[in-house]
């Protein structure tokens, strides 16, 4: 069984996206400069989307 859901992994991939291009905001409003920070979003976004992830 997977552990990440399919909406789960294009928030992830879409926030990695965002890094590498050097747009992605914490929420504080200061540029993410950690890639674990980056799918840490991700999969935060994920959760309040309702995608299959597991709890922190």
């Amino acid at each position: 069984m997977n552990k990440y859901g399919p909406k789960a992994q294009e928030k992830v991939e879409k926030a990695m996206h965002e890094f590498k291009e050097g747009k992605l905001k914490s929420g504080s409003g200061k540029k993410v400069t950690s890639r674990d920070q980056a799918v840490a979003i991700g999969l935060d976004e994920a959760r309040r989307s309702g995608g299959k992830v597991p709890r922190k």
